[in-house]
């Protein structure tokens, strides 16, 4: 990217902007949020918590939370 700036006298300003390194891309991904025992979730009116297990994490409803 390149840029000249210039006040209001005769004087000018060049500046060059060279980004080195890597590009990075970047990836996501979103799923619903659901229970994993009844799939309901927050547009049924269910609030939805996650819970570690050592297999990964789940989410539950309010009322599968106490599983």
């Amino acid at each position: 990217m390149s840029q000249i700036l210039q006040t209001k006298s005769d004087s000018k300003l060049y500046q060059d902007l060279f980004f080195s390194g890597k590009k990075f891309q970047f990836g996501s991904n979103a799923n619903e949020a659901t229970c994993y025992v009844c799939g309901k979730g927050l547009e049924h009116g269910f609030s939805v918590t996650a819970k570690k297990f050592s297999s990964g994490t789940l989410l539950f409803c309010e009322k599968h939370y106490s599983m």
